[in-house]
């Protein structure tokens, strides 16, 4: 599959012994966590939309260099939960918590913050806490600062925060400075997955991630949210893969939305999701869509295993 440059792992550190953790990315939805995962791995894993609420399962991306390697996670956003679904998301924030070795709270120059409800999440986290205030790049240095003060003053005072971090994932601002600071912080460990490896997640992963993507680009309100994508064939010949996607939605009117007039709507969906994978694969594709009703899957929870949301 195709590959990107990433300019950190040419810094790498030759102190020894080797470091290798966890360093997971938590915060409300639409702060930029993605983004930021995306641009510290130097891969384009997770997916990004402006709607909340994109990521839905917690996604590992792997930075290695000589002597270390980085874990990187993407979380679900924090959320009260209204279905079996967000709660099996938010299962995920709680364990990447819970085995983080470094904890990347993010929040952006819009989020209206709750800093109770985080102090109470993040007390009895071990793990050193770096803040990043994210999408500095959109306003003023005196609002960056009047957040940096906010921080300080309502959550630094019930969690320790080793700094507070302005940075700006969509421009890469200073994310070289939190790659130092990950490294200085990071335990000596051997690695703990091979290097040549770069995430957790199976092909089929990403494929089912490239469709909701699209879905989400291209559907507004319930549309994106009560659709799951599940990938049932997937079959790799030397110079074409060919691959089918089952599209869940909940009601027979959301599948009428979904496929649109004489179908352009999923063909819209199919065609950029298809491009997107063969750069990704580095491969032709052969994609194939087809769109199931099933009632009410988001509540379901033996779907929801199924679906790789147990843990």
């Amino acid at each position: 599959m195709a590959t990107t440059t990433n300019p950190i792992t040419e810094q790498n550190s030759p102190a020894t012994p080797h470091k290798a953790g966890f360093v997971n990315i938590i915060g409300k939805p639409n702060v930029g966590k993605s983004t930021l995962m995306n641009a510290m791995i130097g891969e384009r894993l997770s997916i990004i939309s402006s709607k909340a609420q994109t990521t839905r399962h917690r996604i590992m991306g792997m930075l290695n260099g000589d002597n270390f390697q980085i874990i990187y996670s993407d979380t679900p956003g924090i959320m009260e939960p209204a279905y079996e679904l967000h709660k099996a998301m938010m299962n995920f924030v709680d364990t990447s918590l819970e085995d983080a070795d470094i904890v990347l709270l993010v929040t952006d120059l819009f989020d209206e913050p709750n800093a109770a409800e985080l102090a109470k999440k993040l007390k009895k986290v071990q793990a050193p806490i770096f803040l990043l205030i994210n999408k500095i790049d959109l306003t003023s240095q005196e609002k960056v600062n009047e957040k940096m003060l906010f921080w300080q003053e309502n959550l630094g005072k019930e969690v320790t925060i080793k700094e507070i971090i302005p940075v700006s994932a969509l421009q890469n601002f200073n994310i070289t400075r939190i790659f130092d600071l990950i490294l200085e912080y990071l335990p000596e460990n051997p690695a703990y997955y091979s290097k040549e490896d770069f995430t957790d997640k199976p092909e089929r992963f990403f494929v089912a991630e490239m469709v909701r993507e699209q879905i989400f680009a291209n559907y507004t309100k319930e549309i994106p949210y009560c659709c799951e994508v599940v990938v049932t064939d997937f079959k790799e010949d030397e110079n074409i893969i060919r691959i089918r996607c089952e599209i869940l939605v909940e009601r027979a009117s959301q599948k009428g939305i979904l496929i649109g007039q004489k179908g352009e709507k999923l063909k819209k969906v199919g065609t950029v999701a298809r491009k997107n994978m063969e750069n990704f694969f580095n491969k032709k594709v052969f994609l194939e869509q087809h769109v199931k009703v099933e009632p009410d899957w988001r509540n379901k929870r033996n779907l929801l295993e199924k679906f790789g949301y147990a843990g």
